[in-house]
């Protein structure tokens, strides 16, 4: 049954992503990033997480969400999540009340659809091939499109972690931070329980969303700003989640 759940809801997701997707790519010729994320990016977002809800049996509750910066909020922001699925990466930007700016490899740019409106919405790309001119990419554009209104979003981790796992927490986010003056927002996030890592199978039950305080980079290092990020995260997933990490993921 969960399979057959799990084939509905990547089927509407595919198949819902043509129309919105071209209407977005045409409607670039004379609207701008914004008018793009909240018209079209966000209302298909939002609809993948409800089918996942709906269909899937993928709940969530948020907690601490008043500790997010508010819409009349220009301050500038990064979101630091917990990755461990997919998930998250359709959550976030249908939540937030700032347009979002993921920071992702350029090879995404290629795939149809999808690829080509990230590339419209005006997000970070680098290139991993040059490695030595990505960091002013990312400082550059990061500035840019926060001074615009935009929030950064970047996974710590840099890549999907197993549930009851940490991955290598990189210290990007908080590099960025203390280079333009940022906030980081730390988020643990228990995805992996209804959506494992690497799986096209929902798990119905409930995810998690703990939203941490936002921390000042004003005069902070960048080692030490993210070992405090990593240090909440962790903690608050131990807290969500005990037991992915004490009792070999009984419930």
């Amino acid at each position: 049954m969960n399979v057959l759940r799990s084939i509905i809801v990547f089927i509407w997701m595919v198949i819902s992503v043509i129309p919105i997707g071209s209407a977005l790519l045409l409607s670039s010729l004379f609207l701008d990033d914004k008018k793009l994320w909240w018209w079209f990016a966000v209302p298909y977002l939002r609809g993948v997480v409800e089918v996942a809800r709906i269909v899937g049996g993928v709940r969530y509750r948020v907690h601490g969400a008043e500790n997010l910066p508010s819409a009349q909020d220009n301050r500038r922001v990064i979101l630091c999540p917990k990755h461990q699925s997919t998930w998250e990466t359709f959550f976030f930007p249908s939540y937030t009340s700032h347009p979002l700016a993921y920071v992702f490899k350029q090879e995404l740019l290629r795939i149809p659809i999808f690829g080509w409106c990230m590339g419209r919405l005006k997000m970070i790309h680098i290139d991993r091939a040059a490695r030595a001119n990505a960091w002013n990419k990312v400082a550059e554009q990061g500035l840019e499109l926060m001074d615009r209104g935009k929030w950064v979003i970047m996974f710590p981790e840099g890549t999907r972690s197993e549930r009851g796992e940490k991955g290598s927490y990189k210290t990007g986010a908080s590099r960025l931070a203390v280079a333009t003056g940022a906030y980081i927002v730390p988020i643990a996030v228990t995805s992996a329980r209804c959506w494992p890592r690497r799986s096209f199978s929902f798990i119905p039950g409930v995810v998690d969303v703990s939203i941490g305080q936002p921390l000042s980079s004003v005069g902070r290092e960048q080692v030490e700003l993210m070992a405090e990020v990593e240090r909440w995260i962790e903690s608050e997933m131990h807290r969500l989640d005990p037991g992915a990490y004490n009792n070999g993921f009984k419930e």
